[in-house]
């Protein structure tokens, strides 16, 4: 003969078991890096959108921007001209593609990402669009909480953690980016200790 157990026991019962799951401390990201050609933030020539996890890197996109001015300013950075972008889709045409490359991603890795942010939403403000929503990690803050570095400049992150660098090449720069996150994953840092507030969608 088995004992009678109100109902109300049992829900106590299960609410008493019941595991709550822990914080994600890992999520899915893309790091980006743009190059521009003049002092105006909407001067985008190259972008690069690597996305990852703590897994590793899982896809790449690269490519030249046409800017909305051809005088080029930044040419001794990054080494791109008019002549190289001329012929390249301009900004507004590319977001439909950096949208999807952006989709179902936790937050926005940049390395100084005040920049890229800026940059961003200059792009997407002179474009007519709104900017995207996600909170942006900045790899400076992380390289300087997480291992101490400074300075923290991407080269010296980079020379410090032995990732590859071609700097100021956008896919170069980004991939760099990318793997600092995995690195700081790595050793357990929950990526939302370093997400800025600010969000975008303005």
């Amino acid at each position: 003969m088995t004992d009678h157990v109100p109902d109300t026991q049992r829900i106590r019962r299960r609410r008493a078991v019941r595991v709550v799951p822990e914080p994600v401390r890992a999520g899915r990201f893309a790091a980006i890096d743009f190059e521009t050609a003049d002092y105006g933030r909407d001067s985008a020539c190259a972008l690069a959108v690597v996305t990852g996890s703590e897994q590793g890197i899982e896809r790449r996109f690269v490519t030249l921007i046409r800017p909305p001015r051809p005088h080029f300013i930044f040419t001794y950075i990054h080494g791109i001209t008019w002549a190289h972008v001329h012929d390249k889709p301009v900004f507004r045409e590319l977001l439909p593609r950096i949208l999807r490359e952006l989709d179902g991603v936790d937050f926005i890795a940049a390395h100084n990402a005040s920049f890229d942010r800026g940059v961003l939403y200059a792009c997407c403000e002179a474009a007519g669009a709104i900017s995207p929503a996600h909170r942006f990690l900045c790899t400076v803050k992380a390289a300087r909480r997480v291992w101490g570095m400074r300075p923290a400049g991407l080269a010296d992150v980079c020379r410090n953690l032995a990732i590859p660098l071609n700097h100021h090449e956008a896919e170069s720069d980004a991939l760099a980016c990318a793997r600092i996150v995995i690195e700081a994953m790595k050793r357990g840092i929950p990526h939302e200790a370093f997400l800025d507030q600010r969000r975008g969608g303005r």
